[in-house]
């Protein structure tokens, strides 16, 4: 049977080697492997743990080895990461586990040279020498983020939130789920979801935002099978609440999969009106019609639909609310490794994202909200193509919705952090119909 550090090891070099996402990668090992709830746990901390400060543990091997670092063999390098890791972040393994039980997961060849770095490591006291780096360049290592990245928020948010960014991208992010307001509060379902053993306490930002403390296996809970919540980052909450969704109305989600925008407006709604809800696959669809009818919800409209180009068949509606393809850089917390993307792979975005603002505006009916929202945070993703997009179309204009939300501002385009709001990093602009 393959212990949690074996595994974690294959798992790494797949996510490496492959590109495959953290998420889904760990997921079904999980699910594949009988480890218990102990090992997969430690797992899960070590895995998540090695890609959130792989460039620090990379900087400590450069440091450390005698061998070229690109001449390092990939297993021996995710090894040492992982004993690095260990070493400096797991205070509950002993610094001798941390060791051997790398070592042993080494081939003959490798089991020398590991061995030599970790202990030369230890022996110096478990800490990291900087040497003459400084600025940008120290924080790059010292929070395991691209260099581009730092300065690219830096020149946005300034060196302080940066910084709190950067602490905030470490560790696993707070379960939330969100109260179905059609069938109960959220002292109930946090009653109910005492039932099964599960914590639960009610956030301080939004009334109906619930916070567990059960990571996975929610979908067992009877609560869940009642339809009396559905899982939903806060971030995204709020950008429901933005939407402002009236009883009657028309409204639009573009991109809705995994349908929980979708939700938490039809709940606002107090399910009375129409919520058409696309998206460009058929099996998010289904996903998404089963989470509704799951919920009690009978006034979403699911369908497949490509929201970069035109449907007349699509009618006008009061809000259209556009979560687009994004860089994801808000939910860093979430896939480590979406931080590593290369610069250029930005630069592909915008367009895809100014296509479907365009086309989404002209579904709008004048006096509408056109909503556009991502869970990243760019200026050329965000903000470049609101600004864009208004100088094009004299006939919008940007207003601003009031919320009254600690941690969000009153301007018509808002970004969230994961220091303010607890939540995904994240970004709504609302603009209105005048013509």
């Amino acid at each position: 049977m393959a212990t949690a550090r074996k595994i974690v090891s294959e798992l790494l070099i797949k996510t490496e080697e492959k590109g495959a996402y953290s998420t889904i990668v760990l997921d079904a090992a999980l699910e594949k492997n009988a480890l218990s709830p102990k090992d997969k746990a430690f797992a899960s901390a070590l895995f998540y743990g090695v890609l959130e400060r792989k460039m620090t543990l990379d900087y400590i091997i450069r440091c450390y080895s005698k061998i070229e670092y690109d001449k390092i063999e990939v297993s021996a390098v995710q090894l040492l990461r992982m004993g690095l890791y260990q070493l400096l972040y797991m205070d509950g393994v002993p610094d001798n586990a941390s060791v051997n039980e790398t070592v042993k997961l080494a081939s003959q060849k490798q089991k020398g040279f590991i061995n030599a770095l970790l202990r030369g490591f230890i022996r110096d006291g478990l800490k990291i020498d900087y040497g003459t780096l400084e600025g940008e360049a120290k924080l790059s290592i010292e929070y395991s983020c691209p260099k581009w990245l730092v300065k690219m928020w830096i020149k946005r948010f300034g060196e302080k939130a940066t910084v709190e960014m950067l602490k905030a991208s470490f560790g696993r992010p707070p379960l939330y789920v969100k109260v179905n307001t059609l069938k109960c509060t959220a002292d109930q379902l946090i009653s109910e979801l005492k039932k099964d053993g599960i914590k639960a306490v009610k956030n301080k930002l939004l009334p109906d935002c619930v916070e567990i403390d059960k990571i996975g296996g929610v979908e067992a809970c009877r609560a869940y099978r009642n339809g009396l919540f559905h899982v939903q980052d806060i971030s995204s909450q709020i950008c429901s609440k933005i939407v402002k969704p009236v009883f009657g109305e028309t409204v639009l989600d573009m991109c809705s999969a995994p349908g929980g925008k979708s939700f938490s407006i039809a709940e606002a709604m107090g399910n009375k009106g129409e919520v058409y809800s696309f998206d460009l696959y058929d099996g998010k669809i289904s996903m998404l019609r089963d989470g509704a009818k799951r919920l009690g919800i009978s006034i979403i409209k699911a369908s497949v639909n490509d929201a970069s180009v035109y449907n007349e068949s699509i009618p006008l509606a009061d809000k259209v609310l556009c979560d687009v393809v994004c860089s994801g850089l808000g939910v860093i917390r979430r896939k480590p490794e979406i931080k590593y993307k290369k610069k250029q792979a930005l630069e592909e975005i915008p367009p895809i994202q100014k296509q479907i603002l365009k086309t989404a505006s002209r579904y709008v009916k004048p006096g509408g909200t056109l909503i556009y929202s991502t869970c990243t945070l760019n200026y050329e993703e965000n903000e470049g193509v609101v600004e864009e997009f208004l100088k094009e179309n004299p006939d919008f204009a940007p207003i601003v919705v009031p919320v009254d939300i600690k941690g969000v501002e009153a301007e018509y385009c808002r970004n969230f952090f994961p220091q303010t709001t607890g939540g995904d990093g994240f970004f709504v602009a609302t603009l209105r119909r005048i013509s």
